[in-house]
């Protein structure tokens, strides 16, 4: 997980560490209500690092490890890619790019470089599908806490690694720190 890590923050052109961390549908779901008042679990989650606080600290990301693998199941990938997936997603916005606001920006960047990681379907691509034979749409929701400007990132919004705090103290999910 380190290598690709850097890889895809060297491919999204970040700089600085990225903590990772890879925990429960219940931490998620606690940080989701404590940082976005959204009482609900999500797949991923970053958390771009307090402005000029740490300039060698390129931000946070939180994944759920049971949504990751229920969705591979559903998507037909292993768990390992489907974590590769969201990690290089939530990337992005670490680097600025908001899918919401940008014109396509991000997700043509994420097709790019998900391609160029050799990682199946994109989170932004499989989440504008169209509703399958079933009538039901893909699988997958994604929440991400971003910075408040359009486009590239100028000013994020106040965060840190602390926000892990909660998760480290109770020794639950892994986090990893790759510069």
């Amino acid at each position: 997980m380190a290598r690709f890590v850097t890889r895809a923050g060297r491919a999204a052109r970040l700089h600085g560490a990225v903590n990772v961390l890879l925990t429960s549908n219940r931490e998620l779901r606690a940080l989701n209500n404590r940082f976005r008042g959204k009482d609900k679990p999500t797949d991923v989650l970053s958390f771009p690092p307090v402005f000029g606080l740490v300039s060698a600290f390129a931000g946070d990301v939180a994944i759920s490890a049971e949504m990751a693998a229920h969705n591979a199941r559903l998507l037909g990938h292993s768990p390992a890619e489907e974590v590769k997936i969201l990690t290089l997603h939530a990337m992005l916005h670490l680097a600025g790019y908001d899918h919401e606001r940008d014109d396509g920006e991000m997700a043509h960047t994420e097709e790019r470089l998900r391609k160029s990681l050799g990682l199946p379907i994109g989170l932004i691509h499989r989440n504008q599908l169209k509703p399958n034979g079933a009538g039901r749409k893909a699988p997958l929701t994604v929440i991400i806490t971003q910075p408040k400007a359009v486009g590239r990132r100028k000013s994020p919004s106040a965060s840190s690694s602390h926000k892990f705090a909660m998760a480290r103290a109770a020794g639950k999910g892994r986090v990893t720190q790759v510069r």
